[in-house]
């Protein structure tokens, strides 16, 4: 099997791996999204948007360019990838670290019968951070066990971020996207102002800033979504959370057990169903949802019986028409992981122009929070501050 001599720290679970990931608060390395705290999430948003308004002034840009200007990041993207690699390769820009890549195995040693953690070790040895994306499940939490038992012997490691592990995470994904959402939850207007929240809470009583007390709307391919699995992990942590799923029949894109036990013992009050026109409680689903992060149907990931079962299926039940978007709170955040699927359209273009429509913004926010987390893994809080301290004042973010 794939990273045997890792077996049984690959078994236990999400609480005893995590404890290895971090030391004293400070993460070593990202692998999971139960690794984003609310506490540790607060602090990456808030580096996130001291970094964004610092990048917005010629001579703040200009030093943020120095906080990492002396580390090397290698990206190691063998699973394609075109938002993640440009957003990670911006997030390094922007701090200043120097990139590398390898982007296809066949250019490096593996093609020499080079074990996969041979190679990562090598990488080791010439870079500050490995940033890696891979169609094997558990390769970066592998990786990060290797680093570790390096720290372990006081030899040389470096930090690992999964930008992507097979089907199991991608939990710098669920970082971005909890970052879009905790700036759309504040119900700030463009002037920073709680008009905006004021006015919401008119018609909507209930509503509260922040992640708890909301309904989380997931739709598409949920068994074998990566994004909605590490999202769903790090929003389960807040209170009164409700879930909705929605996915076709098939057996390979509905809610796995495991994450379904998983949100359980969080107490997340979960539910499945087979359309965006489902109702609840006699209610429409739509109607109840804070966030919809809508994904497509991964078809790179189908066996040929799944193929051929959608194929005959009818997909328009997980498309989001402006019928049903009109059905939306008008406040709710409307996400997509990208890329979407530009011929079934489970997001179709008319809904771009929509103010709710956050995807193209949170994709962008991929790269401040990214570089957010860079900056937290390498310390660099204090030398931000000194930036901030000597720059002329600061606009609302």
């Amino acid at each position: 099997m794939e990273f045997a001599q890792y077996h049984d720290r690959l078994q236990r679970t999400a609480a005893e791996k995590n404890s290895e990931f971090a030391d004293n608060g400070q993460l070593l390395h990202l692998i999971n999204g139960g690794q984003l705290t609310p506490n540790s999430i607060d602090l990456l948003c808030d580096l996130a948007d001291r970094i964004r308004l610092l990048s917005r002034e010629k001579a703040t840009a200009a030093a943020l360019q120095t906080l990492l200007s002396h580390r090397r990041a290698m990206l190691y993207f063998t699973q394609p990838s075109t938002r993640t690699f440009l957003s990670f390769m911006a997030a390094c820009q922007i701090l200043g670290l120097t990139c590398n890549e390898v982007r296809d195995p066949k250019t490096s040693s593996e093609v020499k019968r080079e074990s996969r953690m041979d190679a990562i070790r090598m990488f080791s040895s010439y870079f500050d951070v490995i940033i890696m994306r891979s169609p094997l499940s558990s390769f970066a939490e592998a990786c990060s066990y290797l680093m570790n038992d390096l720290r372990r012997e006081e030899r040389r490691w470096v930090p690992i971020i999964n930008a992507g592990s097979g089907s199991d995470e991608h939990p710098t994904q669920a970082l971005l996207d909890i970052y879009t959402l905790k700036r759309s939850f504040r119900f700030q207007d463009r002037e920073g102002s709680g008009q905006r929240f004021a006015d919401l809470k008119t018609r909507h009583p209930d509503l509260t800033k922040g992640f708890a007390h909301k309904t989380y709307t997931f739709c598409g391919d949920i068994g074998r979504g990566r994004t909605v699995r590490s999202l769903a992990t790090a929003l389960s942590q807040y209170e009164n959370t409700t879930m909705h799923f929605v996915a076709p029949d098939v057996a390979a894109l509905r809610l796995d057990s495991q994450l379904r036990d998983q949100l359980a013992k969080r107490n997340v009050s979960v539910f499945e169903h087979e359309t965006l026109d489902s109702d609840f409680q006699g209610r429409s689903v739509l109607s109840q949802t804070d966030c919809l992060y809508m994904t497509r149907i991964q078809r790179e990931h189908n066996s040929a019986d799944d193929e051929n079962r959608l194929e005959e299926m009818d997909l328009s039940p997980f498309q989001l028409t402006p019928e049903r978007a009109s059905k939306l709170k008008e406040y709710t955040p409307i996400l997509h992981p990208f890329p979407r699927d530009s011929q079934v359209q489970e997001i179709p273009e008319a809904i771009d122009l929509d103010p709710r429509a956050m995807y193209f913004r949170q994709a962008r926010n991929g790269m401040w929070a990214r570089a957010a987390l860079l900056a937290h893994i390498f310390g660099v809080a204090e030398e931000l501050e000194e930036i901030e301290t000597h720059s002329h004042g600061r606009k609302t973010i």
